[in-house]
């Protein structure tokens, strides 16, 4: 549907940006896109604030939806990373 953000370590910045680019595919506007993200961020981290959280994912779209950046963001300090191996994988070495 468009770019790939799977280069995108964080789970929840890659959720965030592939949720609002969707979202603008759709034609949802932008400000409603920007809200529901900022919720969506808010669902991974419940701790967060809603100033945090909207700062974050204005960071994070104009980064990597704005100016098209690949490189690493600044962002929270979530040690939800993705893991590179399938879940599947992941479960045989767990049970092993």
């Amino acid at each position: 549907m468009g770019r790939d953000f799977s280069y995108i370590a964080r789970r929840c910045e890659r959720a965030v940006v592939a949720a609002y680019r969707d979202l603008r595919v759709k034609g949802v506007a932008d400000i409603n896109a920007f809200m529901a993200c900022t919720t969506l961020y808010r669902v991974h981290h419940p701790e967060a604030s809603v100033d945090e959280a909207r700062r974050l994912v204005a960071e994070w779209i104009d980064h990597h939806v704005a100016r098209g950046a690949s490189g690493p963001t600044g962002g929270c300090d979530c040690s939800e990373r993705a893991s590179p191996l399938p879940a599947a994988t992941i479960r045989q070495r767990r049970s092993a």
